[in-house]
């Protein structure tokens, strides 16, 4: 894997259900492959380039459902230009969509990475250079999961997953015009209740070695 990483840059885009532990093992898969992941650094690195506070970025992601139940269709994403910083919606929450767009395009320029959400699988649909991955796993394995992370009751917790869930199938859909879990969307699905974190990353790694090969 080493050698096919020295050759190439690859980046892996990971999209999971909350609970399933793909946060955790996205964080394992870059410490075994020696490269970095990007989560909640995109909105940094966005906030950095654009001068927009950090902020305004985390609230266009809470208020994409509102997004999506305006304008679904003009707002999916299609490799729209980023505004400049003297136009009226520089800090509109589709500019602020495709600055970060513009970011994670840099980074799969740039260098063998992670990237989490943020429908960096979407955005990068025409990289040749890209593997795409969905993590999921069934509800109670994601309430055991989340248990260990949030002091919630039982149901507190399954009514946080499915509103945290909601939110990123609104976000995705209101930008892609995709469904979310739709396996169509990645290369590769992978159900952790049923592989564990571990093997999870035995067999992204594995398909990382077929398909980059060459």
């Amino acid at each position: 894997m080493e050698e096919i990483l020295s050759k190439k840059n690859i980046v892996i885009t990971v999209s999971r259900i909350y609970g399933s532990g793909g946060h955790t093992i996205s964080k394992m898969l870059s410490e075994k492959l020696s490269i970095p992941y990007y989560d909640k650094d995109l909105i940094k690195l966005a906030s950095e380039e654009s001068g927009i506070n950090e902020s305004l970025f985390a609230d266009a992601d809470e208020k994409a459902k509102a997004s999506f139940l305006r304008k679904i269709v003009k707002d999916v994403y299609n490799d729209d230009e980023v505004l400049p910083p003297s136009s009226k919606d520089y800090t509109s929450e589709k500019n602020l969509f495709n600055i970060q767009a513009n970011i994670i395009k840099k980074l799969a320029d740039r260098e063998s990475c992670i990237i989490i959400g943020r429908c960096a699988e979407y955005i990068l649909k025409d990289y040749d250079n890209v593997l795409s991955v969905f993590i999921h796993a069934p509800m109670d394995y994601c309430i055991e999961t989340a248990a260990r992370v949030k002091n919630l009751p039982f149901k507190g917790l399954e009514d946080f997953i499915r509103k945290d869930n909601k939110r990123k199938e609104d976000y995705h859909l209101s930008y892609t015009g995709k469904t979310w879990t739709d396996a169509r969307n990645y290369d590769l699905c992978l159900d952790s209740s049923k592989l564990g974190f571990d093997r999870c990353v035995d067999e992204i790694i594995a398909y990382l070695k077929v398909r980059f090969k060459d």
